[in-house]
Order: C-alpha cells, then sequence, then structure tokens
C-alpha cells in the first residue's frame, strides 16, 4: 500500500484492510476492536466532553504533525476544565494520493502521545476524498473525560488572584509560521506541541485552588487574558519583563512586525489561583518537565474592569487589545 485511494474510504475491503491493519495496529482496545456502530462506554461520574478539527499546514513541523496535535489538543482542552482524559473519537479526512508512509507516521504519533494521559481513541472514521477536495489531510476529534476538579471558570477571577503561565510562549505559532514561510533563524524554533494532563494532576494532587485555567492556542496569551478579563469583569494586570519568551521568538515578531502576545502555542497553560496558592502552585509547576519554565507573570485588580494591563519594565502601562482578524490561519 503506497497511497491512499478513493477506495480506501468506500466502506469495503481496502476500508476494512486500513482499519484492521494501520488503525488497530497503534491504536488497538477492546471497545475499538468491536467494530461497533457506537463505543459502549461505563462511566458513573460527571463529564468533561469536547470536539475539535485540525487542519493545520504543514503536516508535518517541528516538533510535532497534526497527528499528535489531535491527540494533545483534545486531551488538553478536556484537562482545563479538570477533566481526566478517558476516551477519543477520530475521524480522518484524507486526500486521495496521500502517501501510506505519511498517514502511518501520523497514526503512530497519535498513538505514542495517548500514552501520556492515557486516553483511549475507542471509536472513529475514515473518508477518502478526491484529489484537490482537501490538503493532504484534516482530522477531528471528541474527547470524554472525568471530572476530578470542579468549579474551573473564566467567570471566578477576582481582585488579587495571581496569573501564572506554564513557559514560554509563542512558540507553536512562531514554529508554523517559521516553517510555512521558509524562515530560517538561528536558535531552535520548535512547536510546544504536548499533552497537558500531568501538569494538571499534579497542580490538582496539591489542592491547589484553581480559579480559572486555559491552554493559550488561537489568540495567544492576550486572547485569554481579555477573555477572563471581560467574563469576570475585573482588571488584569501583567508584568511585560515576566512574561517567558523565546529570543528565536522574539527576534521572529521582531522581523516580521507580530505580536508575540497573540501567536498560538499548543503545550501551555494559563493559571489563575489566590494570592496565598500562587507561590506552591509555582513551585508545583517546576518541579513538572512541562512547566520548567513558568513565571508569575501579573495579577488581577479592580481597576481597568474589562481590560489587560501590559507594564513595561520602565513603569509605562498599555493596554493589551485582544486579537484581531486572523493572524495565522490553519494553525491548528
Amino acid at each position: 500500500m503506497k497511497q491512499i485511494l478513493l477506495s480506501h474510504g468506500g466502506g469495503g475491503e481496502e476500508t476494512q484492510k486500513l482499519i484492521k491493519e494501520l488503525f488497530f495496529k497503534y491504536f488497538s482496545n477492546p471497545i475499538l476492536e468491536k467494530m461497533e456502530d457506537a463505543a459502549v462506554l461505563e462511566t458513573g461520574s460527571k463529564l468533561a466532553f469536547t470536539t475539535d478539527s485540525f487542519t493545520v499546514s504543514p503536516i508535518f513541523f517541528k516538533g510535532g504533525d497534526i497527528g499528535k496535535l489531535a491527540v494533545a489538543g483534545t486531551v488538553n482542552d478536556l484537562s482545563m476544565m479538570g477533566a481526566k482524559p478517558l476516551y477519543m473519537s477520530c475521524s480522518f479526512i484524507i486526500e486521495e494520493g496521500l502517501p501510506f508512509e505519511d498517514l502511518e507516521k501520523i497514526v503512530s504519533s497519535m498513538a505514542e502521545e495517548t500514552k501520556k494521559s492515557g486516553v483511549q481513541i475507542v471509536t472513529g472514521d475514515t473518508k477518502v476524498v478526491p484529489k484537490g477536495s482537501a490538503d493532504k489531510i484534516f482530522i477531528n476529534t471528541t474527547g470524554i473525560g472525568e471530572i476530578v476538579y470542579e468549579g474551573i471558570s473564566a467567570h471566578n477571577v477576582r481582585e488579587r488572584d495571581v496569573i501564572l503561565v506554564s513557559g514560554t510562549i509563542g512558540d507553536h505559532g512562531a514554529c508554523i509560521m517559521a516553517q510555512r514561510e521558509g524562515i530560517e533563524l538561528e536558535g531552535n524554533i520548535a512547536s510546544d506541541c504536548a499533552s497537558l494532563w500531568s501538569l494538571v494532576k499534579d497542580l490538582i494532587n496539591a489542592e491547589i485552588l484553581i480559579k480559572a485555567m486555559r491552554d493559550p492556542t488561537r489568540g495567544g496569551l492576550s486572547a485569554v487574558l481579555n477573555e477572563w478579563a471581560e467574563q469576570s469583569n475585573i482588571g488584569i494586570e501583567i508584568e511585560e519583563e515576566k512574561i517567558p519568551l523565546k529570543d528565536e521568538v522574539q527576534g521572529m515578531c521582531e522581523l516580521l512586525g507580530l505580536d508575540p502576545f497573540s501567536l498560538a502555542n499548543e503545550g501551555k497553560l494559563i493559571l489563575a489561583v489566590p494570592e496565598e496558592d500562587a507561590e506552591k502552585a509555582l513551585e508545583i509547576m517546576k518541579s513538572n518537565e512541562l512547566g520548567k519554565d513558568a513565571q508569575i507573570i501579573g495579577k488581577a485588580i479592580s481597576d481597568y474592569r474589562g481590560k489587560v494591563i501590559l507594564k513595561s519594565p520602565y513603569g509605562s502601562k498599555r493596554i493589551l487589545e485582544p486579537p484581531a482578524g486572523e493572524l495565522l490561519p490553519r494553525i491548528c
């Protein structure tokens, strides 16, 4: 099998062969192997439920690929709501002619990423469209997780709550931009694509009071903080010099006139906790590889309600506006 053919999406012998010889090879579990029209899941707990689609271009990038991104993105959406990832669906829309080798790399990458959180792919679908009807491959996922920590919400941020970020911002967006445009810079610009459940689990186990939590994907840090400020009707003041940012990302943003605070991440989280939990939360995050570059970057204030204020190292202040328009399409 050299390439994906239209017959691989036709529901016949070729489809069965693709499912059994490729997808079962990497995603095998008793629920999936029943090959029913729907997976039967047993759980008596409160659940989180999410869905997403992934169309990133290019499909292979430094630090990951569309498959790893699909699993990590779904796991992270569940994790940000205090939910332990349990089950996923995965549907592939494949362009006719995609090399089978590329598809296997993507599926293998997905299987490897599921091991990091324990999530299982238990149902799925495959469609093959004529050449030119899609761009190589699109992936749609649905995720189900068990809520193990309740009460996380963008509406919960209050005055004096402290804002933390788990690491350097803008890495994924900068990586995709550089690779897409053929920009070569000194240093190491790679996507931070990663499943964050282990980091969230550490915070929960340490009994940190999590007020709000979000992974800054499209729209980046700016989008998340502006959403919190608006939904909690609070001001948020951020110290610019404390925001972790790689020199390579800063350099590329200066070169292209981009705002690093609006660039996407796919393996970082932003956290709001009470002032008394801030240092403990920072310590917990730094003890996990996914949070080794974590920093306290600001706090919620009573002034400037609904706005995010960026404070420069020189003491001047400006409003950090929410992103407008589509800075970089097909980022995830």
